[in-house]
């Protein structure tokens, strides 16, 4: 199955309350986020209502579990032992 990689490409300061809460409820919390969304017409709707602030990349459905979720979004954190 289809997948969509949606990423959040521009903020939402200034938004018209409705766009702002279309971009929580696909799981985008700040600009580079990115998450992986079943190909559905649902999920397309709420892309098409924030477009202008989403970038939207078709991937195959055997992405690894570390995609799908984010990742660690670069907080990961190297123990040194002393």
């Amino acid at each position: 199955m289809t997948k969509l990689k949606v990423t959040q490409v521009r903020s939402v300061i200034h938004r018209p309350k409705d766009q702002k809460q279309t971009v929580r409820r696909l799981g985008l919390h700040r600009i580079r986020d990115s998450v992986i969304k079943d190909d559905r017409p649902e999920i397309r709707g709420m892309i098409a209502k924030v477009q202008h602030l989403v970038r939207v990349e078709e991937v195959q459905g055997d992405e690894p579990k570390d995609e799908q979720d984010g990742g660690s979004k670069g907080r990961s954190r190297e123990r040194t032992s002393s």
